[in-house]
């Protein structure tokens, strides 16, 4: 990445930074995934009685040694290490999608767009900045909700269940290789979409496509179909990473003038 290309990526988070509607956007939907649903399961455990059965199939999934405790103990557990890695799946595809959507589309937008043609840059190098760019900002985005979820669960966890409850092996894999693999996905695929597409919404809609395959695994959570644990993580994570770098060279690899400037 030479020091055009960064100057890109500067432009662009600045412009994110500046617009208080986007912004908004980023700092609301992650507190609510991160701090306000998980202080409800946790509370609603709070008033269920102290039976591990009546709490449904979940439970039943779980080690024995995550299962013991009090039920307390044992919800946030689930919370933490369960619940939360797959919703974390949210948050980078969010984050994304607020930045990449508007990253060629609002060029066009602000008629800028020549302008930036006229660089020094190649195209492909153009594509890359801006997929770097959006792909920067959801990892912050991730990482900054971590540490705020971290912070106010372990809290919940010393005044509900009398100590803290370390983070499992599931995070590392999350943060690492999962989270990175399905945002530079949603970033990739959001960026080819705002090359082409007229206006902001228009390149927003597709995103919502990215975001079901998460809820259906968050579906599976809660009804015990299915426990997303580090093997599961470990075995979404190569697959995104390798579908990632697939798509980028493929999506770099056709990206034109012509479909940019929509002459295609």
């Amino acid at each position: 990445m030479n020091g055009q290309m960064a100057a890109i990526i500067k432009k662009d988070l600045r412009g994110i930074v500046s617009n208080r509607r986007m912004l908004a956007a980023l700092l609301v939907v992650p507190a609510v995934l991160t701090v306000v649903l998980p202080t409800i399961f946790i509370l609603i455990a709070k008033f269920l009685p102290d039976q591990k059965q009546d709490i449904g199939r979940l439970l039943d999934l779980l080690p024995i040694n995550e299962a013991e405790g009090s039920l307390e103990s044992v919800m946030v557990k689930v919370v933490l290490n369960y619940v939360m890695p797959v919703f974390f799946l949210m948050i980078p595809i969010m984050a994304a999608t607020v930045m990449a959507a508007v990253s060629f589309v609002g060029e066009k937008e602000k008629r800028t767009l020549e302008t930036l043609l006229y660089s020094p840059l190649s195209l492909k190098q153009i594509f890359r900045a801006k997929v770097l760019a959006a792909f920067f900002l959801s990892e912050m985005a991730s990482l900054a909700s971590f540490g705020v979820m971290l912070a106010v669960l372990e809290t919940e966890a010393a005044l509900l269940a009398g100590g803290p409850v370390l983070p499992g092996l599931s995070w590392l894999l999350v943060m690492l290789l999962v989270s990175p693999g399905v945002s530079l996905i949603a970033v990739t695929l959001i960026v080819r979409v705002s090359a082409k597409a007229k206006s902001v919404e228009d390149a927003q809609q597709g995103a919502v496509f990215l975001i079901l395959p998460v809820i259906l695994l968050v579906a599976g959570q809660f009804s015990g179909i299915l426990l997303v644990n580090a093997w599961v993580l470990l075995a979404l994570g190569l697959a995104c990473a390798a579908l990632a770098a697939i798509l980028l060279k493929r999506a770099a690899g056709s990206f034109t003038y012509e479909a940019l400037l929509g002459r295609e």
